[in-house]
């Protein structure tokens, strides 16, 4: 198990870790100075697509917390890594927000709603789902039983102040039912997540953690990585999710909160 006082660059999850909705919690501008001063970094490590790193800059301003572009590592970044692996120069039907777009755009990619002009599919958390866009996807799915298709994130619902709203993974299972079809997945658990942000950052394994709310996305995406892993219970997973899940964090947290206590000690 990496120890906590050798971690150095920390992967935080953010709604849910260091904020909900548009609520911060109360210890998140001290955490994160706290580890700039103690000689360490952290970067923004979400799958919530629905925003550009753009987007999330202005967010985390009218919070109180400064960032940049090498702040972030989001499924949309990794999702534009992975296509541009795999399909450079496809054109993408986007069943996702404007923010998504851009993001794949910024990357080299042509999206289009013609139907006939698509060469493959991605998902997203989209906040401006129509049901055009799910009967685009559905006769895409249909007709087209080979078309490649992906998804940022695997996450079902994505916390707010109330509660919970239905995330892309949930979105996924309503097509599944149509096309009987599941896509590939990029964000967390997946590793390319923490595995990108240390070659961006420069640490290793030993010197990275990731820290969120999520057994099945955070935690799961820090074990895939071999780093070390922190559940906070500040958000969606409660005790008897932790108890009945086989995958096991390295630390468990009331809150990121007990982690800034553990760095100023």
């Amino acid at each position: 198990m990496n120890k906590i006082k050798d971690i150095k660059l920390f992967l935080f999850d953010m709604d849910g870790t260091l904020y909900l909705g548009d609520r911060l919690y109360d210890f998140t501008i001290e955490l994160l100075d706290t580890i700039k001063k103690t000689g360490g970094r952290y970067m923004f490590m979400t799958n919530n697509s629905s925003r550009s790193v753009a987007d999330y800059i202005k967010k985390l301003d009218r919070l109180g917390i400064k960032s940049d572009y090498e702040d972030f590592i989001t499924s949309s970044q990794a999702t534009g890594y992975y296509l541009n692996k795999h399909y450079k120069g496809k054109t993408l039907y986007v069943c996702g927000t404007e923010s998504l777009k851009e993001e794949l755009r910024r990357g080299g990619f042509e999206i289009t709603e013609d139907l006939d002009k698509v060469d493959l599919i991605v998902m997203g958390f989209d906040t401006e789902l129509t049901f055009k866009k799910l009967h685009d996807v559905s006769y895409l799915l249909l007709t087209r039983k080979d078309i490649p298709y992906i998804a940022t994130n695997p996450d079902y619902v994505c916390p707010t102040e109330f509660g919970s709203v239905p995330d892309c993974g949930s979105v996924c299972d309503m097509l599944y039912n149509v096309s009987g079809r599941r896509p590939i997945f990029i964000g967390k658990p997946s590793k390319l997540m923490p595995e990108l942000a240390m070659e961006k950052a420069g640490y290793t394994r030993e010197q990275t953690a990731v820290i969120g709310d999520r057994i099945y996305t955070d935690i799961k995406s820090g074990l895939n990585a071999g780093v070390a892993t922190i559940l906070v219970m500040s958000g969606e997973t409660t005790y008897e999710i932790l108890e009945a899940s086989e995958d096991k964090p390295d630390y468990v947290m009331g809150s990121a909160k007990e982690l800034l206590e553990i760095l100023k000690n």
